[in-house]
């Protein structure tokens, strides 16, 4: 004897499955519109410092304004796309800048902007505390111009390049504390961009943010 559901629980099954295939049709079109971002961020990772005319190159010191928005933007998003867009923008340096040095120093965005990525997925919130936010871009400029910085010294100590020890302390300090500035201005560049066009599309990270703060007012109206 077959078993024939009844009307109701058919409308629930189909509700089920329809519930289910508009998810995974958002799923689709997320990954989709995720890809194309990652493509235009690396592509401008590649493009800014072949075209950006305000760019100071000191030996192995690169300062290039804007250099890393393309990478810390991606942050917002997830950390996938972060390290996807740190390789493009590795090889934008490497095919605009012939020196091996600012090309290891670019390879460096992957671990420390991938890392920043996590953190910003933990947690999201920071993106509506100043203070907190500035800490982060703090302390994330500190890894990435110590690491850039070490990647530097190392590349000289192992006498893969000569230079005098003097002139090497000098552009280590340039690249520490040059690196630092510049760091915290593109996070600052790149953070106001996302904020920006948060409004008008979906940013993973603004997103979440937005969420927590109307969960805390749902609990404070309870």
């Amino acid at each position: 004897m077959r078993n024939h559901d009844c009307p109701t629980v058919r409308f629930f099954k189909a509700r089920v499955y329809k519930e289910k295939e508009t998810q995974m049709t958002q799923t689709k079109k997320e990954k989709v519109r995720n890809l194309i971002i990652a493509a235009m961020l690396t592509a401008l990772g590649i493009l800014i410092p072949m075209m950006m005319p305000v760019k100071l190159i000191i030996g192995p010191a690169s300062f290039t304004l804007a250099a890393h928005v393309p990478v810390m933007a991606a942050m917002f998003f997830s950390p996938l796309m972060t390290a996807f867009v740190a390789l493009g923008t590795t090889l934008g340096f490497m095919i605009s800048i012939p020196v091996p040095t600012i090309w290891l120093r670019a390879l460096m965005h992957l671990p420390v902007m991938t890392v920043g990525a996590y953190v910003l997925k933990k947690h999201p919130e920071f993106v509506h505390q100043k203070v907190k936010i500035q800490i982060f871009n703090f302390i994330l400029g500190i890894f990435h111009a110590g690491l850039e910085t070490l990647v530097v010294y190392a590349f000289y100590s192992l006498g893969f390049a000569n230079i005098e020890q003097g002139a090497l302390l000098n552009f280590l300090l340039l690249i520490a504390l040059g690196g630092l500035v510049h760091s915290m201005i593109d996070f600052n560049l790149a953070f106001g961009l996302g904020n920006v066009l948060s409004k008008a599309f979906p940013i993973d990270i603004f997103d979440k943010a937005k969420n927590l703060v109307n969960k805390k007012k749902v609990k404070a109206e309870i």
